[in-house]
């Protein structure tokens, strides 16, 4: 997971917790959360978040109104949710991108995706699992993103429950950056607030 590149928390001194979203999009993983949106907007609570762009193929509607939202900042979830590796690695049963020209294809797809619907680039890129090799990070650099990682992983990949999303959160150290997932409604993540 310590991939030089790739940041995996916030500047030292910094005592902030950073939020992140992922919208992996694919086979279940187009939903969306608008239970977590509207918590995050109620609380004024800002958050990055990382959209592949067969959810925003699936969502444009909501696309937009989180694009249009200065709270949230857009960042890159690649084309196809893969990890970035030059050799295939996988993560998590997913296949990883299997040479530079797909890890180029990876970032690079959504990338101008993203551009064209905002109007600007995007600052950061997480791939599929927010798993890298050394030259992959490399690619992402040299395209113009920042390759994000994480310090916490918060709801275990849409995995864990609302109990234990919140006991992942609480115990954040400062200047951590939480990865979460916004495209699973059902999930713990839907429920971070306090019981």
């Amino acid at each position: 997971m310590e991939v030089t590149g790739v940041t995996t928390k916030l500047p030292a001194g910094e005592s902030a917790t950073a939020l992140t979203f992922d919208a992996c999009g694919g086979p279940g993983g187009n939903g969306y959360d608008a239970d977590l949106i509207d918590f995050l907007r109620k609380r004024s609570v800002p958050a990055t978040l990382f959209l592949n762009a067969r959810w925003i193929d699936t969502n444009p509607d909501v696309f937009k109104q989180l694009a249009a939202d200065p709270l949230f900042e857009i960042g890159n979830h690649g084309t196809v949710h893969r990890p970035l590796s030059v050799t295939g690695r996988s993560a998590y049963g997913i296949a990883g991108t299997g040479g530079v020209g797909e890890v180029y294809d990876e970032v690079a797809g959504n990338a101008h995706k993203l551009a064209g619907l905002l109007g600007h680039p995007v600052r950061f890129f997480r791939s599929g699992t927010a798993h890298y090799d050394d030259v992959a990070a490399r690619v992402v650099a040299d395209l113009g993103e920042r390759a994000a990682g994480f310090t916490v992983n918060g709801d275990g990949g849409a995995t864990l429950s609302a109990a234990e999303v919140r006991q992942e959160l609480a115990a954040a150290p400062p200047g951590a950056i939480v990865i979460c997932h916004m495209n699973h409604p059902g999930g713990g993540g839907a429920s971070p607030r306090p019981a």
